[in-house]
């Protein structure tokens, strides 16, 4: 669900994973898909990998700090979805996979939750990497069985790599692009080729991969959507199906690796199931009347006023607001670049001054949000004043091709009293359109050259973003600018912005603890025109491109932090989005059948930590 508290004002990739990509990225996990690094300096073989630092965790751990490995298995837990799906197979562009898709598959390693990116092994029993590392050896487990009892070999790890490059989402051919070879060695032992050496990010990142059952794809189309139950080897397996409107997945009672360190106290619960429905309204009374047991508030609104039902005073349901202690994701106004109205950064700047947070947060949010001020949010890696050290030196080296404010200015944004009068920020907003040579006439803000009209489409997928949606347009209107909100169906949007085909969304992009490889699927030229990657602004930066790869190269945590906090500084001040706001908080509710651990994640909520408490299950009505 994302790591921060968003409003629902925002659109469906921003309330839950996008059901595809996102989707994608859940059975992979969050803190791989958002990248990180690696290991040790030998090939020797190792229980876990780290590359900044040792691990957490000794190779005679019995289980996370963050889990119970006493909590009692049983029960079921129904959350709600939004919209509907079509497929079950998360790992293609096509169709819109259905919530959990990906909980039925293992992957060859697994993060920790409360390590920056460390991981341990899961299907294989320990890594080996060289010093060069120009590969990596996963030795996998010789108990790992898929669900219909059929061993899982290194045969079934090279065929699900070179089908997921080739076949699956265009996401893993960039992501992968760097990994040039899967090789079995034996029917236990894999072999990763780099194209590179000393990235230290590869060998963590290919072990999040999920892998899948040659032996079930045979004979089967893996680039089209289905709705037949698929294959896995994970704690869960597919179970009710209701295409469209609801699936469950059933806790695999022999699962071959529920033992492991890094099982013990997950995937407690006996029944996952999603329902969908298509108006997040119906979706909260669900909750009140027991259909649904768990869920995530974004609507501040909501969570101010909707939560007044009788089993709520009466004890039956918690509402409670649990700290949140990650990296907070950039949620955004999203300018798509590619549009020649957007491509000037002076244009994009002015239309932030148009967006009144204070007077949103005051009258719409309740006072629940905080502005919004880098693309890592709460990390070590925001970009903060003016540039110094080691960030300023790599600075330097492109001088003459920044903005001079990255230099001069620190980077802020309007900040206004509330009152809904902004006419300091129009004024501001009135001189940088000038500067891009557009004015004002006829009441319409207009193109001096080609008399093109400034009108923009914010395109979403839920009628409550349109509120935002409608209070910015409020504000553009007084600056001649025309914005137009229009709601599509969930399939329609998601079709739409894999194609670029948008002049401005609400979504956002969330961050891990080690930034790495999956900055260029967010910002880099070569993504900025691949179908379904993450770089929705249409980012082409050679300066952006370089800080990337020297946030993959970095040799040290120092260094990391310092080539982060550059390419954070970059990208603000070139006005590719406009800031919205995030909450400290995740804020739940659900009835109260469920207990977890004294101790939680620091990178995400951790319900798959929680379990269901026959004694409080048993109190209720």
């Amino acid at each position: 669900m994302g790591s921060n508290m968003i409003d629902f004002f925002s659109c469906t990739r921003c309330y839950k994973p996008n059901r595809r990509l996102s989707q994608l990225f859940h059975f992979i996990g969050v803190a791989a898909l958002i990248a990180a690094p690696i290991l040790t300096q030998a090939a020797e073989p190792t229980h876990g990998l780290s590359k900044y630092g040792d691990l957490k965790y000794p190779a005679d751990f019995t289980h996370f700090e963050y889990t119970n490995p006493d909590a009692p298995k049983g029960g079921q837990a129904i959350q709600a979805s939004l919209g509907t799906y079509d497929n079950l197979n998360p790992f293609i562009l096509k169709g819109v996979a259905a919530a959990g898709a990906g909980s039925i598959y293992d992957t060859l390693t697994v993060s920790s939750g409360d390590e920056a990116f460390s991981v341990y092994g899961l299907i294989a029993e320990t890594m080996e990497v060289p010093d060069d590392k120009r590969w990596v050896i996963f030795n996998l487990r010789t108990e790992a069985r898929w669900h219909d009892g059929v061993a899982l070999t290194a045969e079934d790890v090279v065929w699900t790599f070179d089908t997921i490059k080739s076949k699956g989402h265009p996401f893993y051919k960039s992501y992968f692009a760097a990994v040039v070879k899967a090789e079995m060695l034996d029917t236990h032992k894999v072999k990763f080729h780099f194209s590179e050496g000393n990235n230290g990010e590869l060998p963590l990142v290919i072990g999040q991969l999920a892998i899948l059952p040659k032996h079930f794809w045979e004979g089967r189309d893996f680039e089209k959507t289905t709705l037949d139950p698929l294959l896995g080897s994970g704690a869960y397996k597919i179970g009710k199906i209701d295409p469209g409107r609801s699936i469950s997945y059933e806790r695999v009672t022999d699962y071959w690796a529920q033992n492991l360190p890094v099982n013990k106290g997950i995937n407690n619960i006996d029944v996952l199931g999603y329902d969908y429905y298509r108006d997040l309204t119906v979706a909260l009374e669900a909750l009140k009347s027991g259909d649904v047991d768990f869920r995530i508030e974004y609507i501040s609104k909501n969570w101010k006023t909707a939560y007044d039902f009788p089993a709520l005073e009466a004890g039956h349901v918690v509402k409670e607001e649990i700290p949140d202690q990650s990296t907070q994701r950039m949620q955004a106004f999203v300018l798509n670049s590619r549009k020649s109205k957007f491509s000037d950064a002076r244009v994009r700047e002015a239309l932030g001054y148009a967006f009144d947070f204070e007077w949103m947060n005051k009258n719409l949010f309740y006072g629940a949000y905080q502005r919004i001020n880098s693309y890592f949010q709460n990390s070590e890696f925001m970009a903060t004043g003016l540039p110094e050290g080691d960030e300023l030196e790599i600075l330097e080296k492109y001088r003459d091709q920044l903005p001079a404010s990255v230099f001069d200015t620190p980077y802020t944004l309007p900040v206004n009293d509330g009152s809904g009068n902004i006419r300091k920020q129009y004024r501001k907003a009135l001189g940088l359109f000038k500067e891009a040579g557009w004015e004002v006439r006829d009441g319409k803000m207009t193109n001096i050259s080609s008399g093109e009209v400034m009108e923009i489409e914010l395109v979403i997928a839920q009628p409550s973003v349109e509120k935002i949606g409608l209070a910015f347009r409020k504000t553009l209107e007084r600056l001649g600018v025309e914005l137009k909100v229009r709601v599509i169906d969930s399939s329609q949007y998601e079709k739409r912005v894999e194609d670029f085909d948008y002049d401005m969304l609400v979504l956002g992009w969330a961050q891990s603890d080690s930034p790495g490889n999956e900055q260029f699927d967010m910002w880099s030229s070569a993504a900025a025109d691949e179908p379904g990657s993450r770089n929705y602004v249409g980012i082409k930066n050679p300066v952006i491109d370089e800080l990337i790869k020297l946030i993959v190269d970095a040799p040290s945590r120092e260094s990391l932090v310092s080539a982060t906090k550059a390419l954070d500084r970059v990208l603000l001040h070139n006005h590719y989005v406009i800031p919205q706001y995030f909450g400290p908080t995740y804020r739940v509710a659900y009835w109260n059948k469920f207990s977890r651990p004294e101790i939680a994640p620091t990178k995400s909520l951790g319900f798959n930590t929680w379990w269901i408490d026959p004694e409080k299950e048993a109190s209720l009505p």
